[in-house]
């Protein structure tokens, strides 16, 4: 807990920037608070008191904590500015000062809310920065294992409720303890008999409201994982909304969300109950303390040890006191809360990222040669072993293509390429040089991957075309759609390559997302090409389409790897490996593997890689 809370400050960077501003602020906040309430006594005194006599004072003596140089420091001032005691000039005087005392506190209080609010809005700058960074750095199969809604509420939600754990941190630490402070300072110096018997109270208020908050951290971190499941649920269901009408589900997922919400309100009342609870309890109590001071101070009154305006000036602080004891307390749910948060984002940024640089990594200026696989190997976390010992050359300029069951490793086989995953053990080379060797960004610049799930984003035509080149002209932008057989639907659509095509492409067929993904390869120009089934989603017409800017992406003496399960996308390449639970089956062109009359035989007779 206490290294959650510790990693938590490291946020705030540098820390020094608003502490110390803060401390200040508190400081002189939390001494004009005090001194509005000591301000009852002489007003008080002035009005109400028959006896009062106003007593001259031409010189201020030493500093003392008590009323009695308060009321000397008064009549000093007062004598400073008038030349005769009238008592409409003491409530002129006094209202000047009210005033003035008033103004500073807020004005300080203000400061410190300021400070706070500027300390909070960096710090979730800063979380969520380093967060998103994280998620993007993660390899891809962390992505496989986790719900994209419950990183999306990790990202959001969980970081909200971290602010307030970082940022009470302040009030805790300075504020409320200086009010505190401030006011039994106060409560003292009007009577320390009176002051150390309404002390006996406060500890019975923190030790109530105390054990309401430690019951808070248990149901907020099962509250967070709620609501990680229902927008993960929420997320899903947005994305399916097609399947899941036609299959007529819909009451079954309504059903799900359903008891997803209700768990978390039920938490979230639980929660609220317990925090709605501390602040009547406190003031009851308080209450209540103030209903026995009243009568052990009007004993002390009645004695003539207590005036009667220092008393009513003590009943309004010790009135207040249990204010910034309850915040300082309410703090530590907050806190508790923001911990549980803490913990789950830190699931994130503690994640295993995605395989990192040697530090003597080196660019990748050209790719010259070959690529080699030697003796690969590869599981994921430890698991069954996906690849297991594959060997094979892919020379510049050919074109080797994957074939085999599915499950059988060819996806996974490459994805290793990009550096999407390392081996195992065993290496793969560019130019007889480990991939490892190079850094990852390089290496990609020279790669450009069409996969059947073709990814786009809620944005103009252009622009997803353009992620493929930074500093892309619109020339260039058009150039390649028209080798990609793009145009035609790009110019029929409302605003050409303006248009906006929704969420995930959702306002274009399958086969126009297809030949977005492909210009978009195009435009890149890469040395190297990866196609993961690109047509295998497609309808026979999408499929001449896209099949016939494939070609002229293959065409032009790129090195490629292609995985598909129709004879139509690899029946030239120059190498077809058949890949068979995790090995390479068979090798050899078209013609010499149905010589053999094996797997990949049998696999065209069926007209099946899948």
């Amino acid at each position: 807990m206490l290294k959650t809370y510790l990693r938590l400050l490291g946020f705030v960077r540098p820390v020094e920037k608003y502490a110390i501003p803060y401390f200040f602020y508190s400081l002189l906040y939390a001494l004009f608070n005090s001194l509005t309430f000591l301000l009852i006594i002489p007003i008080l005194n002035t009005m109400f008191d028959a006896n009062f006599a106003f007593e001259r004072v031409d010189v201020l003596p030493p500093l003392e904590i008590n009323k009695e140089y308060m009321t000397t420091l008064f009549n000093f001032t007062y004598c400073r500015l008038f030349d005769e005691y009238n008592p409409s000039n003491v409530l002129l005087l006094l209202a000047g000062v009210t005033i003035i005392i008033s103004l500073l506190s807020n004005l300080f209080r203000y400061l410190c809310a300021w400070t706070v609010e500027n300390m909070r809005t960096r710090t979730l700058q800063s979380i969520r920065n380093q967060m998103f960074e994280r998620v993007t750095d993660m390899h891809v199969g962390f992505f496989s294992d986790q719900r994209k809604g419950d990183i999306i509420s990790k990202i959001t939600s969980d970081v909200n409720v971290v602010q307030f754990c970082i940022t009470n941190t302040l009030q805790v630490v300075f504020r409320e303890p200086f009010l505190i402070i401030g006011y039994l300072v106060m409560m003292i110096a009007i009577s320390w008999e009176l002051a150390i018997f309404s002390a006996l109270f406060l500890p019975v208020v923190a030790v109530i409201i105390g054990s309401i908050v430690k019951r808070l951290r248990h149901p907020a971190r099962t509250s967070q994982q709620r609501l990680g499941e229902m927008v993960s649920t929420l997320d899903e269901s947005l994305q399916g909304i097609k399947i899941i009408k036609s299959f007529n589900a819909t009451d079954y997922v309504r059903r799900k969300f359903y008891s997803i919400n209700a768990d978390f309100s039920r938490l979230m009342l639980s929660m609220a109950r317990r925090q709605q609870l501390a602040s009547p309890m406190s003031e009851f109590l308080g209450i209540s303390a103030v209903g026995v001071i009243l009568v052990f101070g009007g004993s002390l009154v009645m004695k003539g040890a207590l005036d009667p305006g220092g008393f009513i000036a003590f009943i309004a602080m010790f009135s207040q006191i249990t204010r910034p004891v309850r915040t300082f307390i309410d703090q530590f749910a907050t806190i508790n809360q923001g911990l549980a948060a803490g913990e789950r984002i830190f699931s994130i940024i503690d994640a295993e990222s995605e395989v990192v640089d040697k530090p003597q990594a080196v660019d990748l200026k050209e790719f010259r040669h070959n690529i080699e696989f030697r003796n690969v190997h590869f599981s994921y976390d430890d698991s069954r072993e996906i690849i297991s010992g594959v060997s094979f050359e892919i020379k510049r300029g050919q074109t080797v293509a994957l074939v085999g069951p599915s499950g059988g490793g060819k996806s996974t086989l490459s994805e290793l390429l990009p550096r999407f995953y390392d081996p195992t053990s065993g290496d793969i080379f560019i130019d007889g040089r480990p991939l490892r060797d190079y850094r990852q960004e390089s290496l990609r610049d020279h790669m450009s991957i069409v996969s059947q799930d073709t990814v786009l984003f809620n944005d103009t035509i252009e622009n997803n075309i353009a992620m493929g080149k930074q500093g892309a002209t619109h020339e260039e932008v058009v150039r390649a759609a028209r080798v990609a057989n793009a145009e035609s639907f790009i110019l029929e659509s409302p605003e050409g390559y303006e248009t906006n095509i929704g969420d995930r492409g959702s306002k274009l067929s399958g086969g126009q997302r297809q030949r977005l993904s492909i210009a978009r390869a195009i435009l890149k120009n890469p040395d190297i090409l990866i196609l993961d089934e690109a047509t295998s989603a497609l309808d026979t017409e999408s499929e001449k389409l896209v099949q016939e800017a494939l070609n002229t992406l293959l065409s032009e003496g790129r090195t490629s790897v292609v995985i598909a399960h129709r004879l139509s996308t690899i029946y030239n390449a120059d190498k077809i490996l058949v890949i068979d639970h995790g090995r390479i089956a068979e090798e050899g062109t078209h013609t010499e593997l149905l010589a053999r009359n094996g797997i990949y035989a049998k696999l065209i007779e069926m007209q099946s890689f899948d």
